[in-house]
């Protein structure tokens, strides 16, 4: 099936405005209009970060979001149950902002892991202050992790995050791997700024364990400063790298996995490309989102939220929060519209809707 973009309705939709699903097949996953079927969910804990990347974070940070609008560790991992028990989740991802700066992260995984025994729980973190943290996560049931890298350069690494934390992310990764959440993934958002970098990445990935996938920096930054003009485009990116290694395509084990992989120098190393605007993916995404107040984001460029925050705190049952869900994914866009003429980027940035 051929999906085509389309307008993004920009609606927060509450309990009083149920979506109608008159024409969903009655089917218990997370399907939309399109057959598209969401297993991996993405939830943001926290708007803050210790970083301000300058592809998701103003400089001063994200309006904070009140205490009280924040999901608590017992509604996370309700929705987690219910994700997984009802509706077909098979893996959870924790992410911000950075994870790191909720002090309950623990509890709220060892909590998602006691009511969805086996299931896949990870976080997508910078690995600032990661080392002092990372036994107790551990313990309470996280079984992987990706960390955010763009660059081993110390004076870029400073300019893009804003921050000179560099050597607290080498020893956050190092106490991952001691750790033994392997494999462990790197993701890197290639800049305009960082691009010649991109190949020591790569070699220092491979020379310290790490599978590293780059990404297409998408328009979702706080300031709104991204342009199509100043995107370093994946074939670019695979010209800069076939300076110093030779890479051959082997292309997606899985249609919804994001990341096409090439093998590097012949192999047993791989590298990965998430060209999410270049060669878009959307007719095989299968992620479902809720953000850190309890949102369901169908999409990362449809601001069309459902909130289940007050059924959460309300006496509704698992089983119509499910329904509420299916609702929030049926509604689904068929795509991120970005070589439209009529785009226009979410409200929210990155760091505000969880990566």
């Amino acid at each position: 099936m051929t999906l085509v973009s389309v307008g993004i309705p920009r609606i927060r939709r509450d309990p009083a405005q149920m979506p109608s699903l008159a024409d969903r097949p009655d089917v218990p996953g997370l399907v939309d209009r399109f057959g598209r079927v969401a297993r991996d969910l993405r939830i943001s804990v926290t708007e803050k970060c210790s970083l301000r990347c300058t592809y998701c974070m103003p400089e001063a940070g994200l309006p904070p979001i009140a205490r009280d609008d924040l999901l608590t560790p017992v509604e996370i991992a309700r929705l987690v149950g219910i994700g997984v028990r009802d509706l077909g989740i098979r893996e959870v991802r924790f992410t911000g902002g950075e994870p790191l700066m909720r002090v309950d992260l623990d509890e709220i995984i060892g909590l998602s892991a006691a009511v969805a025994p086996g299931i896949d729980l990870s976080i997508t973190t910078n690995a600032v202050g990661l080392e002092h943290r990372v036994a107790r996560l551990v313990a309470a049931g996280l079984t992987r992790i990706n960390i955010s890298l763009d660059t081993v350069d110390r004076k870029h690494f400073a300019e893009l995050t804003r921050r000179d934390r560099l050597d607290s992310v080498f020893a956050g990764i190092r106490a991952a791997h001691a750790a033994g959440l392997t494999p462990l993934k790197l993701n890197a958002v290639m800049m305009r700024s960082t691009l010649d970098d991109a190949p020591d990445l790569l070699e220092w990935a491979i020379a310290n364990g790490c599978r590293l996938r780059f990404i297409e920096q998408m328009p979702l930054d706080a300031d709104h400063t991204w342009t199509r003009d100043n995107l370093v485009t994946a074939a670019e990116l695979l010209e800069k790298l076939g300076e110093r290694f030779a890479l051959d395509e082997i292309g997606r084990d899985d249609p919804s996995a994001p990341a096409e992989e090439w093998t590097v120098d012949g192999g047993p190393h791989t590298v990965g490309i998430i060209a999410s605007v270049t060669r878009p993916f959307c007719e095989n995404c299968d992620r479902t989102r809720i953000t850190a107040e309890g949102t369901v984001r169908s999409c990362l460029f449809g601001d069309d939220e459902t909130d289940l925050r007050p059924l959460l705190r309300g006496s509704a049952t698992d089983d119509e929060i499910a329904q509420w869900w299916r609702g929030a994914m049926w509604g689904k866009q068929a795509g991120h519209g970005i070589d439209a003429a009529d785009f226009i980027p979410p409200e929210r940035s990155m760091g505000a809707i969880g990566g």
